[in-house]
C-alpha cells in the first residue's frame, strides 16, 4: 500500500520552520522541563512530516494541501 503525499510546498515549509524553531529554543534552554519535552516531540513530528510529505491527520479526512496538477 503506497501512501501518496498530501502536503503542499507551503505546508511543508511552515512545518519545517516551526519544528526547527522549537528545536533551537529547546537547545538554547528557552523551553525546558516538561514543556520542553513536549515541544521536542512536537518538533520531531513536524520535521518528520515535512520531510516525508505525508500528514497522518489528513489521511482519514482525505485532505490535501498539494497544488493541483
Amino acid at each position: 500500500m503506497k501512501i501518496e503525499k498530501n502536503m503542499g510546498r507551503m505546508d511543508r515549509t511552515v512545518r519545517f520552520i516551526v519544528g526547527l524553531i522549537l528545536v533551537v529554543l529547546f537547545f538554547l534552554d528557552v523551553i525546558s522541563g516538561t514543556l520542553g519535552t513536549i515541544a521536542m516531540v512536537f518538533a520531531v513530528i513536524l520535521l518528520g512530516t515535512s520531510v516525508v510529505g505525508v500528514c497522518g491527520l489528513y489521511l482519514p479526512f482525505q485532505y490535501s494541501t498539494c497544488e493541483p496538477d
